[in-house]
């Protein structure tokens, strides 16, 4: 008997070696200006991808692989796709999407994190129509569904007055920070990113830009590039911070550095977001080497001053929420903000790792007081650096220490006007009253 068993073993062996690389499931993810179709593997592959006309298909060779049809055929009418079909081939398996028009398509293998095992990722692009119910993505508890802001997305924006671009982070593949409860970075930035949205519309002279508003993935890239093509006079990126550490807590603020990473803290995050994309820039190839050179400093110097007096303007509104990271600004080498023509802020809500900071997160109260702050921050800054805006709208939570005269100053309004929208008597203010900027 065992004889049996050992040759059984021996005939299987070959088999085995044979079926190489499994894909255990192929999951579809359709964003406004693409569809992304992700392979989830037993481990890496390698593979080839190509475009064939008469009729329009895109062509995925993968090697030393094996592939269940049922994986696939599910997949209809999604974009471009109007279905998906796979085949053995050699030692591998052929995937076959029939599409209705002529594509561009991008393919790259991403490795393991903390959710996901070996991935091919093959991205088919389907311009920049925005796909309908893409905004309708259902989100966390904490987001409840009449918070929801008819807000100007990046595919909708015209010309206004301060234009503010809000990118919710991560999205779709990507799930960002997991927290120990379960809870998904990208579900948590994107309830945020709406919440704060309503509050900018409400602002007169202001409008809102969402760079995201549905469960779909941006490329780090494209996100400054919506931003740009919009004219966005600031771009803020929302994330959730995690940490080794899980009793680490409080609100961050980065900008970009133009050198090195201003602590620790900062670098582990910057190589953090980065890794969800290939960083991208702005291209200057039709400067002189040294002329391109000189004009990217200077572009960069004057829009990292800039964006370090807004990111202190948001840290310090952050700051009468609750528990701040760190002294000051941070700076690091996110990819997302390499976008030289606005000032640009990275904001880290809290860390979604500390198990009390999450609960919080998850509550719609704690989200709304995120986004008042922020858009105070937001504010703030437009009416320092825009005197010519006539700003209208938006809360602030006074502070231990603060004076009426000193947020009359910091929001350019009249004391009296302060008074008059908050039914004041005096100039007597206590801490944890919200005042209404008229």
């Amino acid at each position: 008997m065992r004889s049996l068993a050992f040759l059984l073993t021996l005939l299987l062996a070959p088999a085995i070696a044979v079926a190489g690389v499994t894909v255990t499931e192929v999951r579809t993810w359709q964003g406004p200006d693409h569809v992304r179709v992700v392979f989830d593997l037993s481990a890496p592959v390698s593979h080839d991808l190509f475009i064939l006309d008469g009729p329009h298909r895109a062509v995925v060779d993968i090697a030393d692989a094996e592939l269940a049809p049922t994986l696939v055929d599910t997949i209809r009418d999604e974009g471009p796709i109007q279905r998906v079909r796979s085949a053995r081939r050699g030692d591998g398996v052929r995937v076959v999407f029939d599409l209705d028009r002529a594509i561009d398509t991008e393919s790259f293998s991403v490795a393991p994190n903390e959710q996901y095992g070996h991935r091919l990722v093959v991205d088919l692009q389907t311009g920049p129509a925005t796909p309908a119910g893409a905004g309708d993505a259902v989100i966390t508890a904490a987001s409840a569904e009449g918070d929801r802001a008819p807000v100007r997305t990046a595919d909708a924006a015209g010309a206004g007055d301060f234009l503010v671009a809000i990118d919710a982070g991560h999205g779709g593949e990507d799930p960002g920070a997991i927290g120990a409860a379960g809870t998904y970075e990208k579900d948590i930035v994107l309830s945020v990113a709406r919440r704060l949205a309503k509050r900018v519309d409400a602002v007169a002279g202001m409008r809102a830009l969402l760079i995201r508003d549905g469960d779909y993935y941006i490329g780090l890239r494209d996100r400054t590039r919506k931003a740009r093509e919009a004219d966005a006079d600031l771009f803020v990126s929302v994330h959730a911070d995690a940490f080794r550490d899980r009793s680490v807590k409080g609100s961050s603020v980065f900008v970009l550095s133009r050198n090195g990473a201003s602590s620790e803290m900062a670098r582990m995050l910057a190589r953090s977001e980065n890794r969800a994309d290939r960083i991208g820039g702005v291209s200057l190839d039709d400067k002189d080497p040294e002329v391109a050179s000189v004009l990217l400093d200077l572009s960069r110097a004057h829009t990292v001053e800039e964006s370090l007096a807004f990111a202190a303007k948001v840290k310090r509104e952050l700051g009468a929420i609750g528990d701040v990271h760190g002294s000051g600004v941070e700076q690091a080498g996110f990819a997302v903000l390499k976008s030289l023509d606005m000032p640009s802020a990275l904001v880290e809500l809290a860390f979604i790792s500390n198990p009390e900071e999450e609960r919080r997160l998850r509550s719609a109260d704690y989200q709304a007081q995120l986004a008042r702050g922020i858009v105070n921050g937001i504010r703030a800054y437009a009416a320092a650096t825009r005197p010519d805006l006539r700003l209208a709208g938006g809360e602030y939570t006074v502070r231990r220490g603060d004076t009426l005269s000193e947020i009359a100053v910091r929001y350019s309004v009249s004391v009296d006007s302060l008074r008059d929208a908050n039914n004041l008597g005096g100039s007597m203010i206590s801490a944890g009253r919200t005042l209404q900027i008229p």
